[in-house]
């Protein structure tokens, strides 16, 4: 027995490389078997999967040659004629909104595929226009160009705008519909309804400023998370760019009640901010008499109702000087107390806590 094994274990021996390769091929023939089932359901799975991903190709392609024929379509009918009417249409429905009459718009041309200024009467504009009108009919384009609707190649891309000073040479009536058309857009850029992702608006007229800036909401010490306000200035031919952290430009009449609220407010000079306040807004604007004023108070209110008006006058008229009269805080604080009961006997109650901050920021907690 033993000399058998020798004879084997020689024989292997002496023919090692065989040896080897039946041994390596036994031991893979072992683990195929064994994995048969796995290696079967393995194969089926990738057949499969590979089948769905080539079908997948395949509509992929076919959806992708679809697309390429209706954009080309798309195109060609553009070419054609396609958006001068819808153009036409919404820039004279912002026109009749906002009551403007000097001008609209109409097709013209072979296939209507142009536009026409027109007055209300149906005559040519074209050579009458105004530098003024010009202007407007061209921001009117504009502002319906960034709506995307003129053009399929590439109008509806994300935007940013620069409105550099579109009010200029512009009447009143028109420089109101530019500026409510600009707030439009940016209420809309900030609610995510439009195409355009960031303005920039530059100008150098201040009532346009103020009427494009409007924002109820926003603090009068702050600014909206969505804007900034930024002042250029110019001095030796070098100009400097500085920013704000609230809305810099005021009215003469917001910058008076900002006087008011102010609790460091100078006493010599609250006489001449109350006296404004009240001809401007109750006397001038309301078309109140001071004896009608007066006449809201009985008794001892009406007294110092009246000698409100007196002491108003007497030290918004006459200089001071401080080495022999210096004004009194309670006397100041006693007469914005009764400044308040004006507006308030007179009706205008809600101006006043407007004015004054009350119950919308912490200014109006300085007010008395």
């Amino acid at each position: 027995m033993i000399g058998l094994c020798s004879k084997i274990h020689n024989a292997t021996i002496a023919d090692l490389a065989n040896a080897r390769r039946k041994l390596t091929s036994e031991i893979w023939r072992f683990i195929v078997e064994e994995r048969h089932t796995d290696l079967k359901t393995y194969v089926a799975t990738t057949a499969t999967i590979q089948k769905a991903i080539d079908g997948l190709k395949a509509n992929i392609q076919a959806k992708e040659a679809i697309r390429s024929t209706k954009l080309l379509r798309q195109r060609e009918l553009e070419s054609g004629m396609t958006s001068v009417k819808p153009t036409v249409a919404a820039i004279n429905r912002i026109l009749t909104m906002y009551g403007f009459q000097s001008f609209k718009l109409a097709v013209a041309g072979d296939r209507d595929d142009m536009y026409r200024i027109v007055r209300l009467d149906g005559t040519d504009a074209a050579k009458t226009l105004s530098e003024g009108e010009r202007s407007f009919i061209t921001f009117l384009y504009f502002y319906h160009l960034l709506a995307g609707s003129t053009s399929g190649t590439g109008t509806t891309s994300e935007k940013v705008v620069v409105f550099d000073d579109p009010v200029s040479s512009l009447d009143s009536d028109v420089l109101f519909i530019v500026s409510a058309l600009i707030r439009q857009m940016i209420s809309d850029v900030c609610a995510g309804k439009s195409s355009v992702r960031q303005i920039f608006l530059l100008t150098h007229n201040i009532y346009f400023h103020k009427e494009v800036s409007y924002d109820r909401d926003r603090a009068s010490n702050s600014c909206r998370k969505h804007e900034t306000f930024w002042v250029v200035r110019k001095r030796d031919n070098v100009s400097s760019l500085h920013k704000y952290d609230f809305n810099p430009v005021k009215t003469s009449y917001e910058l008076l009640w900002e006087d008011v609220r102010n609790a460091e407010r100078p006493n010599l000079t609250i006489q001449n901010t109350l006296r404004r306040i009240v001809e401007n807004y109750l006397i001038v604007l309301g078309g109140l008499r001071q004896d009608e004023i007066v006449a809201q108070f009985h008794g001892r209110d009406a007294q110092v109702c009246a000698s409100l008006f007196s002491w108003i006058n007497d030290g918004s008229h006459s200089s001071h000087d401080d080495l022999y009269m210096a004004a009194d805080d309670n006397a100041v604080q006693s007469y914005l107390r009764v400044f308040a009961e004006v507006f308030e006997k007179t009706g205008h109650r809600a101006h006043y806590r407007m004015m004054m901050r009350i119950g919308s920021d912490s200014d109006g907690a300085s007010a008395t």
